[in-house]
């Protein structure tokens, strides 16, 4: 699938946890953070790490699934950036590791 989200203002694209937020301030550097989130399993962990032991119990399994060949690409959106993402995962994860990347602040606009 696709995902194409909008970042119209990526300097408060921040999640609540510092070690899983945005730190990017320029459209390269947030798809390669987006691509590490859905890509890598560290990422993952260090979610799972900020988690209290008896929540990590009861966490949904869909929200653990990594997809080692999802690629992320950018695109000048006027003040702010498009990100298209294609990944197997579902919608439920993806759209949950960009409330902890991105906080309320992107739009998911079209899926293909």
């Amino acid at each position: 699938m696709k995902f194409y989200i909008s970042l119209l203002e990526p300097a408060m694209a921040r999640g609540a946890i510092a070690s899983v937020s945005f730190s990017a301030s320029g459209g390269e550097a947030f798809a390669e953070q987006l691509q590490a989130a859905l890509a890598d399993s560290a990422y993952v962990e260090r979610w799972l790490a900020t988690l209290e032991p008896e929540a990590r119990e009861h966490v949904d399994p869909a929200l653990l699934a990594v997809d080692a060949k999802a690629k992320v690409d950018h695109v000048l959106h006027g003040l702010g950036f498009q990100l298209i993402a294609s990944t197997t995962l579902n919608g439920t994860a993806f759209k949950h590791r960009m409330r902890l990347l991105a906080g309320s602040h992107w739009q998911l606009t079209d899926v293909k």
